[in-house]
Protein backbone atom coordinates (compact mmCIF):
# COMPACT_ATOMS: atom_id res chain seq x y z
CA UNK A 1 0.00 0.00 0.00
CA UNK A 2 1.14 3.79 -0.70
CA UNK A 3 2.89 4.73 2.42
CA UNK A 4 0.37 7.34 4.24
CA UNK A 5 2.44 10.37 6.48
CA UNK A 6 1.56 10.47 9.99
CA UNK A 7 -0.48 13.58 10.23
CA UNK A 8 0.12 17.04 12.30
CA UNK A 9 1.42 17.35 14.36
CA UNK A 10 3.09 13.91 14.75
CA UNK A 11 4.25 14.39 11.40
CA UNK A 12 6.20 17.12 10.99
CA UNK A 13 8.64 17.23 7.83
CA UNK A 14 10.18 20.38 8.72
CA UNK A 15 12.71 18.02 11.78
CA UNK A 16 15.11 17.07 9.33
CA UNK A 17 15.52 19.78 7.56
CA UNK A 18 16.27 21.96 10.77
CA UNK A 19 20.10 21.80 10.69
CA UNK A 20 22.92 21.28 7.96
CA UNK A 21 23.94 17.74 9.69
CA UNK A 22 19.87 16.33 9.61
CA UNK A 23 19.50 17.35 5.78
CA UNK A 24 22.62 15.58 5.01
CA UNK A 25 21.33 12.95 6.95
CA UNK A 26 18.20 12.19 4.58
CA UNK A 27 19.58 13.55 1.44
CA UNK A 28 18.39 11.31 -1.66
CA UNK A 29 21.64 12.03 -4.12
CA UNK A 30 24.97 13.28 -3.72
CA UNK A 31 27.29 14.75 -6.09
CA UNK A 32 31.24 13.90 -6.76
CA UNK A 33 33.92 14.75 -8.93
CA UNK A 34 33.45 11.14 -10.42
CA UNK A 35 30.16 12.44 -12.00
CA UNK A 36 31.78 15.02 -14.17
CA UNK A 37 33.23 15.32 -17.60
CA UNK A 38 34.78 18.13 -18.55
CA UNK A 39 34.14 19.26 -22.44
CA UNK A 40 37.01 21.34 -23.60
CA UNK A 41 37.77 22.37 -27.55
CA UNK A 42 41.01 22.56 -28.73
CA UNK A 43 42.60 24.51 -31.45
CA UNK A 44 45.84 25.00 -33.56
CA UNK A 45 48.88 26.93 -32.30
CA UNK A 46 51.03 27.56 -29.54
CA UNK A 47 49.87 28.64 -26.08
CA UNK A 48 46.89 30.09 -27.19
CA UNK A 49 43.69 30.19 -24.91
CA UNK A 50 41.09 32.09 -26.98
CA UNK A 51 37.85 33.06 -24.97
CA UNK A 52 34.70 32.00 -26.85
CA UNK A 53 32.41 35.03 -26.29
CA UNK A 54 29.59 32.96 -26.18
CA UNK A 55 30.54 31.07 -23.69
CA UNK A 56 31.94 33.33 -20.54
CA UNK A 57 34.81 31.53 -18.59
CA UNK A 58 35.00 28.89 -21.72
CA UNK A 59 38.40 29.09 -24.35
CA UNK A 60 39.74 27.29 -26.93
CA UNK A 61 43.20 26.09 -26.07
CA UNK A 62 46.28 25.12 -28.30
CA UNK A 63 47.16 21.18 -27.37
CA UNK A 64 49.77 22.61 -25.05
CA UNK A 65 47.64 24.52 -23.15
CA UNK A 66 44.97 21.85 -22.92
CA UNK A 67 47.27 19.49 -21.47
CA UNK A 68 48.01 22.47 -18.46
CA UNK A 69 44.07 22.60 -18.18
CA UNK A 70 43.96 18.99 -18.02
CA UNK A 71 46.51 19.04 -15.42
CA UNK A 72 44.60 21.47 -13.21
CA UNK A 73 40.99 19.55 -13.56
CA UNK A 74 43.03 16.11 -12.57
CA UNK A 75 44.32 17.94 -9.50
CA UNK A 76 40.57 18.70 -8.38
CA UNK A 77 39.49 15.20 -8.92
CA UNK A 78 38.25 15.45 -12.97
CA UNK A 79 39.29 12.43 -14.11
CA UNK A 80 37.40 12.35 -17.23
CA UNK A 81 38.16 14.95 -20.33
CA UNK A 82 35.99 15.33 -23.32
CA UNK A 83 37.71 16.76 -26.80
CA UNK A 84 35.77 19.07 -29.33
CA UNK A 85 38.17 20.59 -31.93
CA UNK A 86 37.72 24.32 -33.92
CA UNK A 87 39.30 23.06 -37.53
CA UNK A 88 41.00 25.70 -39.43
CA UNK A 89 38.21 26.30 -42.30
CA UNK A 90 40.91 25.40 -44.72
CA UNK A 91 41.04 21.85 -43.45
CA UNK A 92 37.13 21.90 -44.07
CA UNK A 93 36.07 19.57 -47.06
CA UNK A 94 32.99 18.09 -48.45
CA UNK A 95 34.80 14.31 -48.05
CA UNK A 96 35.92 15.11 -44.08
CA UNK A 97 39.11 13.58 -44.83
CA UNK A 98 40.34 15.43 -41.77
CA UNK A 99 38.08 13.95 -39.37
CA UNK A 100 40.28 10.36 -39.49
CA UNK A 101 43.56 11.80 -39.65
CA UNK A 102 46.13 10.69 -37.38
CA UNK A 103 47.54 13.75 -36.60
CA UNK A 104 44.27 15.81 -36.43
CA UNK A 105 43.66 18.05 -33.45
CA UNK A 106 41.77 15.81 -31.49
CA UNK A 107 44.28 12.87 -32.08
CA UNK A 108 47.04 15.16 -31.22
CA UNK A 109 45.44 16.25 -27.65
CA UNK A 110 44.70 12.46 -27.06
CA UNK A 111 47.96 12.08 -27.24
CA UNK A 112 49.00 14.70 -25.59
CA UNK A 113 46.84 14.03 -22.63
CA UNK A 114 47.60 10.78 -22.25
CA UNK A 115 50.98 11.03 -22.42
CA UNK A 116 51.07 13.53 -19.44
CA UNK A 117 48.01 12.27 -17.41
CA UNK A 118 47.89 7.57 -18.14
CA UNK A 119 44.96 8.05 -15.10
CA UNK A 120 42.98 10.78 -16.95
CA UNK A 121 40.26 9.22 -19.09
CA UNK A 122 40.01 11.14 -22.69
CA UNK A 123 36.72 11.03 -24.10
CA UNK A 124 36.43 12.14 -27.88
CA UNK A 125 33.67 13.22 -30.32
CA UNK A 126 32.51 11.06 -33.27
CA UNK A 127 30.91 13.37 -35.58
CA UNK A 128 31.73 15.13 -39.05
CA UNK A 129 31.01 18.87 -38.37
CA UNK A 130 34.05 19.76 -37.05
CA UNK A 131 35.59 18.66 -40.42
CA UNK A 132 32.45 18.92 -42.97
CA UNK A 133 32.17 22.19 -44.86
CA UNK A 134 28.44 21.93 -44.79
CA UNK A 135 28.50 22.09 -41.02
CA UNK A 136 26.17 18.68 -41.33
CA UNK A 137 27.13 15.77 -39.27
CA UNK A 138 27.03 13.50 -42.50
CA UNK A 139 27.67 14.11 -45.87
CA UNK A 140 24.65 16.65 -47.60
CA UNK A 141 23.72 14.91 -51.21
CA UNK A 142 21.01 16.79 -52.48
CA UNK A 143 19.99 18.97 -49.27
CA UNK A 144 19.73 15.33 -47.18
CA UNK A 145 21.87 13.77 -44.84
CA UNK A 146 23.02 10.73 -46.10
CA UNK A 147 22.72 7.49 -43.49
CA UNK A 148 25.15 4.70 -44.12
CA UNK A 149 28.13 6.82 -46.52
CA UNK A 150 28.09 9.02 -43.67
CA UNK A 151 28.50 5.67 -41.11
CA UNK A 152 31.12 4.17 -43.43
CA UNK A 153 33.13 7.56 -42.72
CA UNK A 154 32.35 7.70 -38.70
CA UNK A 155 33.59 4.48 -38.63
CA UNK A 156 37.27 5.46 -40.03
CA UNK A 157 36.53 8.92 -37.26
CA UNK A 158 36.35 6.33 -34.45
CA UNK A 159 39.41 3.92 -35.64
CA UNK A 160 41.40 6.84 -35.95
CA UNK A 161 40.35 7.84 -32.15
CA UNK A 162 41.26 4.32 -30.56
CA UNK A 163 44.39 4.42 -32.43
CA UNK A 164 45.15 7.21 -30.88
CA UNK A 165 44.57 6.54 -27.30
CA UNK A 166 41.11 7.82 -26.37
CA UNK A 167 39.08 5.73 -23.70
CA UNK A 168 35.88 6.60 -24.58
CA UNK A 169 34.79 7.28 -27.92
CA UNK A 170 31.40 9.90 -28.20
CA UNK A 171 29.43 9.10 -31.25
CA UNK A 172 27.32 12.27 -31.62
CA UNK A 173 25.57 11.97 -35.04
CA UNK A 174 22.65 10.62 -34.62
CA UNK A 175 23.10 7.89 -37.86
CA UNK A 176 21.14 4.57 -37.84
CA UNK A 177 23.33 1.74 -37.22
CA UNK A 178 26.40 3.74 -36.21
CA UNK A 179 26.78 1.81 -32.97
CA UNK A 180 27.00 -1.66 -34.47
CA UNK A 181 29.40 -0.72 -36.96
CA UNK A 182 31.86 1.45 -35.09
CA UNK A 183 31.60 -1.52 -32.31
CA UNK A 184 32.69 -4.54 -34.80
CA UNK A 185 35.70 -2.37 -36.52
CA UNK A 186 37.04 -1.97 -32.84
CA UNK A 187 37.08 -5.25 -31.70
CA UNK A 188 37.94 -6.30 -35.01
CA UNK A 189 40.94 -3.75 -34.45
CA UNK A 190 42.24 -5.04 -31.45
CA UNK A 191 40.17 -2.10 -29.77
CA UNK A 192 38.23 -4.67 -27.17
CA UNK A 193 38.50 -2.15 -24.32
CA UNK A 194 37.03 0.82 -25.79
CA UNK A 195 34.05 2.00 -24.88
CA UNK A 196 31.26 4.05 -26.34
CA UNK A 197 29.31 6.29 -24.75
CA UNK A 198 26.66 7.02 -27.35
CA UNK A 199 24.76 10.01 -27.85
CA UNK A 200 21.39 8.06 -28.12
CA UNK A 201 19.06 10.51 -27.22
CA UNK A 202 20.27 13.60 -29.34
CA UNK A 203 17.72 16.19 -29.91
CA UNK A 204 17.36 18.84 -32.34
CA UNK A 205 17.83 21.49 -29.80
CA UNK A 206 17.83 25.42 -29.93
CA UNK A 207 20.43 25.13 -27.15
CA UNK A 208 23.49 24.28 -29.17
CA UNK A 209 24.37 27.48 -30.97
CA UNK A 210 27.13 29.17 -28.22
CA UNK A 211 28.99 25.37 -28.85
CA UNK A 212 28.47 25.74 -32.84
CA UNK A 213 30.23 29.09 -32.32
CA UNK A 214 33.26 27.34 -30.28
CA UNK A 215 33.84 24.60 -33.20
CA UNK A 216 33.17 27.50 -35.85
CA UNK A 217 30.10 25.64 -37.18
CA UNK A 218 28.14 28.64 -37.10
CA UNK A 219 28.51 30.07 -40.38
CA UNK A 220 29.00 27.30 -42.30
CA UNK A 221 25.97 25.46 -41.42
CA UNK A 222 24.18 24.53 -44.39
CA UNK A 223 20.09 23.74 -43.30
CA UNK A 224 18.85 22.44 -39.69
CA UNK A 225 19.77 18.88 -38.58
CA UNK A 226 15.84 17.53 -37.97
CA UNK A 227 16.06 15.23 -40.43
CA UNK A 228 18.49 12.60 -37.89
CA UNK A 229 18.46 14.56 -34.44
CA UNK A 230 15.32 13.62 -32.29
CA UNK A 231 12.27 16.00 -32.51
CA UNK A 232 11.85 17.55 -29.33
CA UNK A 233 8.46 16.45 -28.67
CA UNK A 234 9.02 12.68 -28.51
CA UNK A 235 9.84 10.15 -25.78
CA UNK A 236 9.34 6.73 -26.88
CA UNK A 237 11.88 7.65 -30.13
CA UNK A 238 14.52 8.46 -27.53
CA UNK A 239 13.91 5.11 -25.79
CA UNK A 240 13.91 3.22 -29.38
CA UNK A 241 17.10 5.10 -30.03
CA UNK A 242 18.95 4.12 -26.70
CA UNK A 243 17.72 0.21 -26.62
CA UNK A 244 19.05 0.42 -30.59
CA UNK A 245 22.09 1.46 -29.98
CA UNK A 246 22.45 -1.27 -26.13
CA UNK A 247 21.74 -3.88 -28.44
CA UNK A 248 24.32 -2.98 -31.10
CA UNK A 249 27.19 -2.74 -28.41
CA UNK A 250 26.54 1.06 -27.00
CA UNK A 251 28.25 0.41 -23.23
CA UNK A 252 26.97 4.08 -21.59
CA UNK A 253 23.77 6.61 -23.09
CA UNK A 254 23.72 10.10 -23.41
CA UNK A 255 20.62 12.35 -23.56
CA UNK A 256 21.67 15.80 -24.95
CA UNK A 257 20.19 18.32 -23.73
CA UNK A 258 20.51 18.34 -20.11
CA UNK A 259 18.15 20.24 -18.21
CA UNK A 260 14.99 20.93 -20.42
CA UNK A 261 15.22 17.07 -21.05
CA UNK A 262 15.42 15.70 -17.23
CA UNK A 263 12.31 13.14 -18.17
CA UNK A 264 14.18 11.45 -20.62
CA UNK A 265 17.57 10.82 -18.38
CA UNK A 266 14.70 9.48 -15.45
CA UNK A 267 12.75 7.26 -18.01
CA UNK A 268 16.56 5.98 -19.29
CA UNK A 269 17.61 5.15 -16.39
CA UNK A 270 14.13 3.21 -15.30
CA UNK A 271 13.45 1.44 -18.48
CA UNK A 272 17.02 0.44 -18.63
CA UNK A 273 18.97 0.56 -15.79
CA UNK A 274 22.42 1.20 -17.43
CA UNK A 275 24.94 3.95 -17.30
CA UNK A 276 23.31 7.30 -18.21
CA UNK A 277 24.72 10.63 -18.89
CA UNK A 278 23.52 14.37 -20.00
CA UNK A 279 25.35 17.10 -21.41
CA UNK A 280 24.77 20.11 -19.68
CA UNK A 281 24.94 22.04 -23.19
CA UNK A 282 26.65 25.43 -24.40
CA UNK A 283 22.98 27.07 -24.26
CA UNK A 284 22.36 26.15 -20.87
CA UNK A 285 25.44 27.10 -19.73
CA UNK A 286 25.33 30.68 -21.22
CA UNK A 287 22.00 31.36 -19.71
CA UNK A 288 23.35 30.35 -16.81
CA UNK A 289 26.29 32.61 -16.87
CA UNK A 290 24.77 35.20 -18.62
CA UNK A 291 22.24 35.44 -15.29
CA UNK A 292 24.76 35.37 -13.13
CA UNK A 293 26.71 38.24 -14.53
CA UNK A 294 23.92 40.43 -14.74
CA UNK A 295 23.09 39.32 -10.88
CA UNK A 296 19.79 37.75 -11.93
CA UNK A 297 20.84 34.67 -10.19
CA UNK A 298 23.29 33.52 -7.72
CA UNK A 299 25.74 31.62 -10.39
CA UNK A 300 27.38 29.52 -7.98
CA UNK A 301 24.14 28.20 -6.36
CA UNK A 302 22.60 28.00 -9.69
CA UNK A 303 25.62 25.77 -10.99
CA UNK A 304 25.66 23.18 -8.01
CA UNK A 305 21.45 22.69 -7.94
CA UNK A 306 21.28 22.20 -11.68
CA UNK A 307 24.10 19.47 -11.71
CA UNK A 308 21.74 17.99 -8.67
CA UNK A 309 19.38 17.84 -10.68
CA UNK A 310 20.94 15.25 -13.15
CA UNK A 311 21.66 13.21 -10.37
CA UNK A 312 18.02 13.97 -9.08
CA UNK A 313 17.03 12.53 -12.53
CA UNK A 314 18.82 9.13 -12.49
CA UNK A 315 21.65 10.36 -14.11
CA UNK A 316 25.20 8.57 -13.22
CA UNK A 317 27.14 11.58 -14.64
CA UNK A 318 26.89 14.79 -16.43
CA UNK A 319 29.45 16.85 -19.58
CA UNK A 320 29.46 20.23 -18.16
CA UNK A 321 31.45 23.28 -18.66
CA UNK A 322 31.51 23.89 -14.91
CA UNK A 323 33.57 20.49 -13.96
CA UNK A 324 36.20 22.52 -12.46
CA UNK A 325 34.68 25.19 -11.13
CA UNK A 326 32.30 22.56 -9.48
CA UNK A 327 35.05 20.31 -8.22
CA UNK A 328 36.63 22.83 -6.46
CA UNK A 329 33.20 23.29 -4.19
CA UNK A 330 32.49 19.86 -4.06
CA UNK A 331 36.28 19.08 -2.65
CA UNK A 332 36.18 22.39 -0.42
Amino acid sequence: MPYAPAAFPAGRPRRVRRTPALRGLVRENNLSVDDLIWPVFVRDGQGVEEPVPSMPGVYRRSVDKIVEAAKEAFDLGVSTICLFPYTDPAKKTLDCAEAWNPDNLSNTATRAIKAALPDMAVMTDVALDPYNITGQDGFLVDGYVVNDETVEALVKQALSQAEAGADIIGPSDMMDGRIGDMRQALEHAGHINVAILSYSAKYASAFYGPFRDAVGASGVLKGDKKTYQLDPANTDEAMRCIARDLDEGADMVMVKPGMPYLDICRRAQDEFGVPVYAYQVSGEYAMMQAAAQNGWIDGERAMMESLMCFKRAGCNGVLTYFAPAAAKIIGA
